[in-house]
């Protein structure tokens, strides 16, 4: 069991650190407006992390089979909220004191990571395969499922620690000039992304 769960830990945590839109949104935030932003930010996306592992895990063949079925209306409306943060992030603005930055609300921070990354549920299919070259299968039992998806979760929580820390302790030196460019770059990025969602949905 405790394999398991290293097993699940490790996952978890190469999965978040895997450079994605999540990635660049959640560092974007801790450098505009705090490393508790950014952190909160990437619970979200631990908390949906270890939700897709559970249905994953326990074989909830219901919901991934709903999630699935509606699974390209889902990825739009997760593609067009793509695109909205991306021009959102391309025309805002840092302050000249990166300190006065107005933080974002803390739960729309939590709210908008946990419904962009459970607008992908193909990503079922994903932990299906990697549980089951961890040997874990849906009908394995329940206390071992619920190892690895803790171990999942933890796993991506902790890279998301890392990544605010870092970002935090480099937001006081980043002056206004650096973080337009970061914004930037992060719109593009996040833009460029949600070109390659429209695609997928259309092939």
């Amino acid at each position: 069991m405790t394999l398991l769960f290293l097993k699940g830990l490790a996952f978890g945590f190469v999965l978040a650190a895997t450079v994605g839109p999540m990635w660049v949104l959640c560092f974007r935030r801790t450098v505009a407006y705090g490393a508790l932003t950014g952190f909160v930010s990437g619970m979200g996306i631990a908390v949906a992390d270890g939700l897709y592992g559970a249905v994953a895990a326990f074989g909830l063949t219901a919901i991934s089979g709903f999630l699935l079925r509606y699974s390209f209306w889902i990825g739009l409306a997760g593609g067009i909220f793509l695109v909205y943060l991306g021009i959102r992030t391309l025309v805002s603005r840092p302050s000249g004191n990166a300190e006065t930055a107005k933080p974002a609300s803390l739960a729309q921070a939590f709210l908008s990571t946990l419904g962009l990354t459970l607008a992908n549920p193909p990503t079922i299919l994903a932990f299906v395969a990697i549980f089951a070259g961890l040997g874990l299968s849906a009908s394995a039992d329940y206390p071992l499922a619920a190892t690895i998806v803790a171990g999942v979760f933890l796993g991506s929580a902790s890279w998301w620690v890392v990544l605010a820390a870092a970002g935090g302790a480099m937001r006081n030196r980043l002056g206004p000039r650096l973080l337009r460019a970061i914004n930037l770059v992060s719109g593009i990025t996040i833009l460029g992304f949600a070109a390659w969602q429209f695609t997928q949905l259309l092939r």
